[in-house]
């Protein structure tokens, strides 16, 4: 059985609290595990949170901050302790690859997995794959970053009735799925389009025509909140964006599940984001993001 989850490994911004650690995301997204932006001590949070070094098969930086990306020398030395035999791809700024560097030989070991570097310096598809093409837009904040988003491919769902009206039943429907037409019969008369589903990952940035193209129909997007909107100055001076601001987005993009995260350590009460997500309009499935939690993406429609 697929399955397709956020597993949140950490979300504290800049500096880590008692209750939350750096930044750290794992995308279950059926066969495949989606590492993004893995802060300091994200090997421990996995383990915590029951994801392994064979679960992986991309790690995506948006930048190269420290809380984003500090525990990327633990990660790719477990990789490589671990053995892990398939093939994993990192995807970086290109501007940040000095960083990259730096991390992936922080420390002497012993390299024994397969793992590409693929940096990304412009806005666009990185991978195509079966299940989904990985994109890139660029976003605005004091270093350069990119956000993330996954489009699967729209496929077809079959209509009972219209199938039944054709007298078409059993193999001959697999047939028609995979021909396009049987005798007289199109796919497209006993069919639908199936909307593939979508999902974004959009860290530190201030607003910026990316973060409007990486929400845009998204059945989830995973969006930093870093502040409330009383500081907001704050946030256009640091380049992060309140949670206000976010939910806003969400609202104008259509996105189904909002998950909130990011946080500055000086807020305690995650009500607050809460409370100004709904006021900013946002009416969809909102979670604002705890340490450890595991967030399944909106069925399909």
């Amino acid at each position: 059985m697929s399955v397709r989850e956020l597993v949140v490994l950490g979300t504290a911004s800049q500096v880590p609290t008692r209750h939350r650690n750096h930044n750290g995301y794992l995308l279950r997204w059926d066969g495949e595990g989606i590492l993004f932006d893995p802060g300091e001590g994200t090997q421990r949070q996995m383990l915590r949170a029951g994801v392994a070094a064979h679960d992986l098969n991309r790690i995506c930086v948006t930048h190269f901050h420290g809380d984003h990306s500090l525990g990327l020398a633990g990660v790719i030395q477990r990789i490589n302790l671990d053995k892990v035999p398939h093939r994993i791809t990192a995807h970086f700024p290109r501007s940040g690859q000095r960083f990259f560097d730096r991390l992936r030989y922080a420390t002497a070991y012993r390299e024994t997995a397969p793992l590409t570097e693929a940096p990304v310096d412009a806005d666009g598809p990185l991978a195509r794959t079966p299940g989904y093409t990985l994109e890139a837009r660029k976003l605005s904040h004091p270093v350069e970053a990119y956000g993330y988003r996954l489009v699967e491919p729209d496929g077809r769902r079959m209509l009972p009735d219209r199938l039944a009206a054709h007298g078409i039943t059993g193999p001959d429907v697999g047939r028609l799925q995979r021909e396009g037409v049987l005798g007289q019969v199109t796919l497209e008369e006993v069919s639908e389009v199936r909307r593939g589903q979508r999902f974004a990952f959009v860290m530190d940035t201030r607003l910026c025509d990316g973060v409007y193209a990486l929400a845009e129909g998204c059945d989830m997007l995973v969006i930093e909140s870093t502040f409330l909107d009383e500081d907001e100055q704050l946030a256009v001076e640091y380049g992060h964006l309140t949670a206000g601001q976010a939910a806003r987005v969400a609202r104008d993009a259509g996105v189904r599940h909002l998950v909130l995260t990011h946080f500055s350590q000086r807020y305690d009460d995650p009500e607050g984001f809460v409370r100004q997500a709904r006021a900013a309009g946002f009416d969809g499935e909102l979670t604002v993001a705890r340490d450890l939690q595991r967030v399944g993406l909106p069925k399909r429609r």
